[in-house]
């Protein structure tokens, strides 16, 4: 008992220091983000497309050997900016040192960019980030703007800047709190200039009211005095004014007394008068209009009896009328019932006449139409036929001749073959072959020319340098040609001819190629060649015909 009551203490002393441990390490693990921090938790963390978790005023347990966590501060940064020789759209050089205040966003987007981008990074590096930043971005701005509505218009100028820096400090994690542009000057004096300018015209401003105050004061005293000597001058007129008013006034109402004195005794008679014509037209009136009552109640009378027997005209016309209409629209209704009757029967029978005429002629022509068709299969089959059996026999005419053209060639083949056997070699056999043609281009070449007819040869002989004859020298060059010719013959045929053959005795005894001494030099041959001319030259031969 002892033993089983002492592993039971053991095993729960070891639970109990497990379970102590496991407290310590959640209690260890457990990471609480303070409010000017920013908590990012990396490693696993899962979420698809979050590369860490970053908690912003809460708390998230850190799993040991899958995550790790740091923090961010959210403090924010003073960046001061001394930019200088910054080009403005007119190309003046403008200095603008300035004041920039960042710091980390809340924004789940912003402290991803933050976690990726400067998280293990301090505050200088994060302010060296920000800053290769903010100038370039501040020199774009001040490029697109001009020199005097950098200077006029500040709050264009700052909108600008936080319109095109906040997109690019977003990237890396940054917002801009607040942006302090300090002054604004330039090299060559253009806002200093600008400055003295309008100072110069507030100083001519306020000059210019402080004279035109003074002025409105003078006139405005004079404008006094002036009112004053008027509203003596009115009073004094309006005083003899009245004095002449109410002599006038009494003057008037005595000759409006009399006046009226006189009118009240002439409109008495006048009314007197008025009064008897009034009478005597009322009863003019009540006359005339008592004739014309009586006549117009006639013609009210003879009106109406008007109208009555006008009425009566109109119902009976429009009883008339209605009457024939009726009758009318009755035979027109009748008309028109027989006039489709008709044309349906016309139509009937139209169709009916169409149809025995269209069988009439539709059977033949079906008839003939078929036999058309029957006739044209049957010539086309006998043609396709007659095609067949003229291809097959052309087919087989020609491979018969082909066959015969074989074995003959095969058979002279073999002649060749044997002949050139039996002759010792292909040039002995190729003479043998030529000497038995030999005949045959003999009389081919005597029959080439034997149709030319030659009626004269005119040889001029103009006298050679050295003496000899044209005449000589050509049949020398004839002969010249004729052992060429007979070598020829020798290859080519075996044909043996004596070299005595090829040469020509000279003429009398002399040498060969020698002229003759006695024949005349440059004279014609025949009578029928033309003379020299006075210059001893020889014309042209003419042709011979």
């Amino acid at each position: 008992m002892d033993i089983s009551a002492l592993a039971i203490a053991l095993i729960v002393l070891f639970v109990a220091v497990l379970f102590l441990a496991f407290v310590i390490l959640l209690s260890k693990r457990y990471k609480r983000c303070p409010s000017n921090c920013v908590l990012v938790i990396y490693g696993k963390v899962g979420g698809r497309g979050y590369s860490a978790k970053c908690i912003h005023g809460g708390a998230a347990f850190v799993w040991p050997l899958f995550q790790d966590f740091a923090y961010l501060s959210l403090e924010p940064s003073q960046i001061e900016i001394p930019l200088k020789d910054a080009l403005s759209m007119e190309n003046i050089r403008v200095n603008v040192p300035s004041v920039f205040t960042v710091a980390i966003g809340t924004e789940d987007a912003i402290m991803q960019n933050a976690a990726i981008r400067l998280l293990g990074l301090n505050t200088q590096q994060i302010k060296k980030q920000a800053e290769d930043i903010i100038f370039g971005q501040l020199r774009q701005v001040i490029a697109s703007m001009g020199i005097e509505d950098i200077n006029r218009d500040r709050d264009k100028f700052l909108h600008n800047i936080q319109t095109s820096l906040e997109p690019e400090l977003r990237k890396i994690g940054l917002v801009l709190i607040n942006v302090n542009i300090t002054d604004i000057t330039d090299e060559s004096g253009y806002i200093e200039a600008i400055g003295r300018k309008a100072a110069s015209q507030a100083i001519q401003q306020a000059r210019g009211d402080v004279a035109e105050q003074e002025k409105l004061g003078e006139t405005r005293v004079a404008e006094a005095d002036r009112d004053k000597a008027v509203n003596v001058a009115d009073a004094q007129k309006q005083r003899n004014i009245g004095i002449r008013s109410a002599q006038k006034e009494q003057a008037v109402r005595v000759a409006e007394l009399d006046k009226e004195q006189q009118v009240g005794e002439k409109s008495a008679q006048f009314q007197r008068e008025a009064q008897v014509k009034d009478a005597e037209r009322e009863k003019r009136v009540a006359v005339a209009d008592a004739e014309a009552t009586a006549v117009e109640g006639e013609n009210l009378a003879k009106a109406r009896v008007a109208n009555a027997q006008a009425g009566l005209q109109v119902k009976e016309a429009e009883a008339y009328q209605l009457g024939e209409t009726r009758t009318r629209e009755a035979e027109a209704a009748v008309l028109e019932a027989q006039n489709l009757a008709m044309a349906k029967a016309a139509i009937a029978e139209a169709e009916r006449i169409e149809q025995e005429r269209r069988a009439q002629l539709e059977a033949p022509a079906k008839a003939e139409k078929a036999q058309t068709i029957v006739d044209a299969e049957a010539s086309a089959e006998r043609q396709r036929i007659e095609a067949q059996g003229e291809a097959a026999a052309i087919f087989a005419k020609l491979e018969a001749e082909a066959r015969g053209q074989f074995e003959t060639l095969a058979k002279k083949g073999e002649g060749l073959r044997r002949i050139v056997e039996a002759c010792g070699g292909s040039q002995e056999a190729f003479q043998i072959l030529m000497l038995e043609h030999l005949d045959n281009l003999a009389e081919a070449s005597a029959k080439a020319i034997s149709n030319i007819k030659f009626d004269k040869i005119v040889v001029w002989e103009g006298g050679a340098k050295d003496g000899a004859s044209s005449t000589a020298n050509f049949l020398h060059n004839m002969a010249r040609t004729l052992p060429p010719v007979l070598q020829t013959m020798r290859d080519i045929g075996g044909v043996e001819i004596p070299e005595y053959l090829a040469k020509l005795a000279p003429e009398d005894g002399a040498p060969p190629g020698k002229p003759d001494a006695a024949r005349a030099p440059s004279r014609p041959k025949t009578a029928a060649g033309p003379s020299p001319d006075a210059k001893g030259q020889q014309p042209p031969p003419k042709p011979a015909p």
